[in-house]
């Protein structure tokens, strides 16, 4: 089972910036991605950036241009730095690891997530 540990989140003003971060332990398989979703009250949860292993990210389209996605490979860690927050960022935000198998299934593992409120 992965262990995934999120830290970074809190209290920013509009237009500030914060970096989460999250570290996986207790991987055997490798993680084909590492992503961070994000859910603010009310709403569905969303994605928000991924990296694949290899390095390929994607973002939603109401953070491009703002955050940005990152990982070590080598030590299982991602990060998420994010810039020119909005109110609208505030959420919780988790972290998600893809493993896949030997025979190739896959299996998610999530954080306990990380609170980020923007508010002047």
């Amino acid at each position: 089972q992965v262990h995934l540990v999120e830290s970074g989140g809190g209290l920013v003003q509009p237009g500030g910036s914060l970096t989460l971060s999250c570290a996986a332990s207790g991987v055997i398989y490798p993680l084909i991605s590492m992503a961070w979703y994000r859910q603010a009250p009310g709403k569905q949860r969303e994605l928000v950036a991924i990296v694949t292993r290899g390095g390929s990210t994607d973002y939603a389209d109401s953070v491009k241009g703002r955050f940005t996605i990152s990982r070590l490979n080598r030590e299982n860690t991602v990060y998420l730095q994010m810039n020119s927050l909005k109110p609208e960022d505030t959420a919780v935000y988790t972290c998600q690891a893809r493993s896949s198998t030997p025979t190739f299934s896959t299996f998610d593992s999530w954080g306990q997530g990380t609170q980020v409120t923007v508010s002047s």
